[in-house]
């Protein structure tokens, strides 16, 4: 007994002195949390710019990609009467700023066209052309937006050469002015005003959404109103089911509604095969 306790006291006082420890744990998590903040700083902000350098390299590569197939979109387009005034007055936010004459003057815009700039994240511009019409010259209303080294946002226009009394800008005003006295309800400003407006580059809703929501896929607008008929005529079908049987069909019907009802089947037939065909032609374009 006596030699074990002589060689525990032997090992208590030869064994290293560990008292400092925990401090020099505290010490090392301190330095452990600065390491890791200043690799966020440097490391980490390095790869999200190479990242970011990347992304801007495969979307200018696909923007080249698709200019084959937007002007083949944009050929086909062509051959469908009103194509845009339609898909524009179906959008939910660009309606709400068409006026009467707005909707009427957007029956002569034939082409549309959306083109981001080269390295994509300095702006981009809308066109917009017209066959000639009873309102202004311009063949071409054009808006563009830029973004500078800074960060700033601004954005210019072509100018609008209105015919002789046709400004439709100013007759939005006027009727505004009228209306507010009258306390009737008020037409929206004029579409058109949207092209003298650089208020707030930054914020442009109707170039957002023109850019982002419409040129990407506008045949999905086109086609809302008839998306819709489809669906009333099937809740029709299913009432007409129903009421078989209920009620007895007077076959001496008037000769004259029953040629009228076949013209507006055949209407509504050709009408089907038209998106049929435009569906099919877009899909093929892209």
């Amino acid at each position: 007994l006596n030699q074990v306790s002589a060689t525990l006291a032997f090992q208590r006082t030869t064994s290293p002195i560990r008292l400092a420890e925990p401090h020099w744990e505290y010490s090392s998590k301190t330095h452990g949390v600065s390491g890791l903040l200043t690799l966020g700083d440097t490391v980490i902000s390095v790869l999200n710019e190479q990242a970011s350098e990347e992304i801007l390299k495969v979307e200018q590569k696909y923007n080249k990609l698709r200019q084959p197939f937007f002007q083949k979109r944009s050929e086909l387009i062509a051959k469908i009467p009103n194509f845009w005034v339609t898909t524009f007055v179906n959008h939910p936010q660009v309606s709400a700023l068409l006026g009467e004459e707005d909707e009427e003057a957007l029956h002569y815009l034939t082409r549309v066209e959306v083109t981001e700039f080269e390295d994509i994240k300095s702006g981009y511009r809308i066109d917009f052309y017209f066959d000639e019409n009873p309102y202004f010259e311009n063949k071409v209303l054009s808006k563009e937006f830029h973004l500078n080294e800074s960060g700033d946002p601004s954005s210019k226009s072509t100018e609008i050469k209105w015919k002789a009394g046709k400004d439709l800008t100013k007759r939005s005003s006027q009727t505004q002015n009228k209306a507010s006295r009258k306390r009737q309800h008020e037409e929206p400003e004029s579409f058109f005003t949207w092209f003298t407006d650089h208020s707030d580059a930054g914020a442009d809703e109707l170039g957002e959404v023109i850019k982002d929501d419409i040129w990407p896929n506008p045949l999905q607008y086109y086609l809302v109103p008839d998306m819709e008929d489809e669906e009333g005529e099937g809740e029709e079908d299913d009432d007409d089911e129903e009421e078989e049987g209920l009620e007895d069909i007077d076959e001496e019907g008037d000769e004259d509604e029953v040629e009228g009802e076949e013209e507006d089947d055949d209407d509504d037939e050709e009408g089907e095969e038209a998106e049929v065909r435009i569906s099919i032609e877009f899909m093929k374009s892209f």
